[in-house]
């Protein structure tokens, strides 16, 4: 491991892991209050829906930009301007007095979380190696999920005592803190090590991992899997309060049972890993989410029940592709770790978003469109993975 002067071996997987929530924090938390947000700002539910979709669009490109910056000037100065940017617009969401504005604190929300989960990744590559590696992507990955449980939770008990703004007020906390720790990071980057070119040359670095045909096909493969759930992430709570007349308190329990699920995905890897091959593991993956579609296009109208056992296959292979996916690319790639990081996260995220504008299209049933966009995101995904070869 990179030696820390101030923060210990457990410190640093933890505090990656703290990093792994940004996202998941940032949405989940005030999903309960996506209607009582249109209700107070007398705003459709498409505007609503541009908070979330914003957020994840700017998150993805932010992943883009700083990824190559990181390579130039260090991990450190890049984590803590995102820090702060994602601090400053969380406090900017609490004040907001229009829905205009809270999608603007959204905006800059997205791009500060996506300089932090950037640089999270790539402290996996500098910090760890081989098995260690291994074993860190697989417990950030399930500790994350501590996040997706318990925000929807949080946010739920916070409409108890407060309105939506709590959520935000929530999440300024949550940058203060995470700007405290990354001032105790010590640079993981050496400057030997560091990109010596332009910083516009540093963001060609780019287009040198676009061109690398087998890398983007197994990224992109991953990415189609990782659509649905920002799917289901923009309409559950418009299935579960709207279509099963379930409160804000009552979707919140049924969100964080999904997100539960959600662990047993990293832990599944490590097992699957070493009992079968990768191809045979991707196969597994593909019929887990097929299977999960037709539950949802089926029995998923009955009820609230029925919906969310619909949808759990899905969740756990969900998160079972993720580590997999993150450690085959990773990897893959010998250099320029920032850049790679950034392209690894950026395009499940593009996809994602583009999976949250899909959820929301007039479906006139969403649980049918949850259904149809899961299988034939995971029939993209297949292809790609006949176009791969081999992973």
């Amino acid at each position: 491991m990179h030696r820390q002067k101030y923060l210990s071996h457990r410190a640093m997987i933890g505090f990656i892991t703290f990093m792994n929530m940004y996202p998941p924090l940032s949405t989940d938390m005030y999903l309960p209050a996506l209607p009582e947000i249109g209700e107070y700002f007398s705003t459709s539910e498409f505007l609503v829906g541009l908070t979330l979709t914003v957020f994840f669009l700017v998150f993805a490109v932010s992943m883009v930009l700083c990824g190559p910056i990181s390579d130039k000037y260090g991990r450190r100065p890049v984590l803590i301007f995102g820090t702060v940017t994602y601090t400053i617009a969380s406090l900017a969401c609490v004040l907001a007095p229009n829905i205009y504005i809270l999608i603007v604190g959204r905006f800059f929300q997205g791009f500060g979380s996506g300089a932090v989960i950037t640089v999270s990744t790539a402290l996996i590559k500098d910090c760890f190696r081989g098995k260690i590696m291994t074993k860190i992507l697989v417990i950030t990955q399930a500790l994350g999920v501590i996040g997706p449980m318990a925000a929807p939770l949080v946010g739920g008990v916070l409409l108890r005592f407060t309105d939506w703004h709590g959520a935000f007020w929530a999440l300024t906390g949550l940058g203060i803190i995470n700007l405290t720790l990354a001032l105790l990071l010590t640079e993981t980057l050496p400057e030997e090590k560091r990109f010596q070119g332009k910083v516009l040359s540093s963001l060609a670095l780019l287009a040198s991992f676009a061109k690398q045909k087998h890398f983007m096909m197994t990224l992109i493969m991953f990415a189609f899997l990782s659509l649905p759930f920002m799917a289901y992430l923009s309409v559950s709570s418009f299935v579960y309060i709207e279509n099963f007349k379930l409160s804000a308190q009552e979707y919140s329990y049924f969100f964080a049972a999904n997100s539960a699920v959600s662990i047993l995905g990293p832990m599944m890897y490590l097992r699957l890993k070493k009992a079968m091959p990768p191809a045979r593991l991707m196969q597994l993956c593909f019929a887990v989410a097929i299977t999960s579609g037709l539950l949802v296009l089926f029995p998923g109208h009955f009820s609230a029940f029925a919906f969310l056992f619909s949808f759990l296959p899905f969740t756990a292979i969900g998160a079972l592709a993720r580590p997999f996916g993150m450690e085959i690319l990773l990897n893959k790639a010998k250099e320029n770790i920032g850049t790679a990081s950034s392209m690894i996260n950026f395009v499940p995220n593009l996809f994602g978003s583009i999976g949250m504008a899909l959820g929301t299209l007039p479906w006139g049933d969403f649980i049918n469109g949850l259904g149809i966009i899961i299988l034939g995101a995971t029939l993209l995904s297949i292809l790609m993975y006949k176009l791969v070869g081999e992973i």
